[in-house]
């Protein structure tokens, strides 16, 4: 019981800290869920933002419930999940009201945008993290390339782009063991 309550006060401080959606929560869910609890590794944290970017629903709470499935099961997804979108819940209802009646002063605007500029920086930082843990050799920055390079001049589905790098990773590896016989 205590390791659940851990695991949903864990994700509610996630789910407390995000301004700017589910990307901006991925920089804190690495600090929390790798570098403070320990629950996944860097590598299994860049999967499950892969998986939660091509399942439906915000990334961020489909990484949560990943993790804690993995950690405890369906009761943990469960929790994890409740923990990272009640926060959210609880301030979208105190908020709404009066972000309605006050969105139209310029001050309130300035603050927006002021904040969609700080999550662009966390989520850089993220990327910056995970970088670093996914690009490893050649055929990876070949790989990230094609698909950064995908994703900025074509539209398609996020999911098109997984499945493709998931093959090219196949293919790759599959050719470098031939190589090696």
């Amino acid at each position: 019981m205590r390791e659940l309550l851990d695991m949903f006060l864990t994700f509610a401080r996630v789910g407390v800290m995000t301004f700017g959606g589910g990307y901006a929560m991925l920089p804190i869910l690495q600090r929390e869920v790798v570098e403070n609890k320990g629950w996944a590794t860097d590598e299994e944290l860049t999967d499950y933002f892969a998986i939660g970017q091509c399942t439906p629903g915000v990334i961020a709470v489909n990484t949560a419930t990943f993790i804690g499935q993995k950690k405890r099961g369906i009761l943990g997804g469960v929790v994890t999940t409740l923990g990272v979108v009640f926060p959210s819940l609880v301030i979208i209802t105190a908020l709404a009201g009066v972000i309605t009646a006050f969105s139209h002063l310029p001050w309130v605007q300035h603050a927006f945008a002021g904040i969609r500029v700080c999550v662009c920086v966390l989520i850089f930082n993220a990327v910056l993290k995970l970088w670093k843990s996914a690009v490893k050799d050649r055929s990876a920055l070949v790989i990230f390339l094609v698909v950064f390079a995908g994703a900025v001049f074509l539209d398609l589905s996020p999911v098109l782009y997984v499945l493709a790098a998931a093959a090219a990773g196949l293919v790759i590896e599959v050719i470098r063991g031939r190589q090696k016989r």
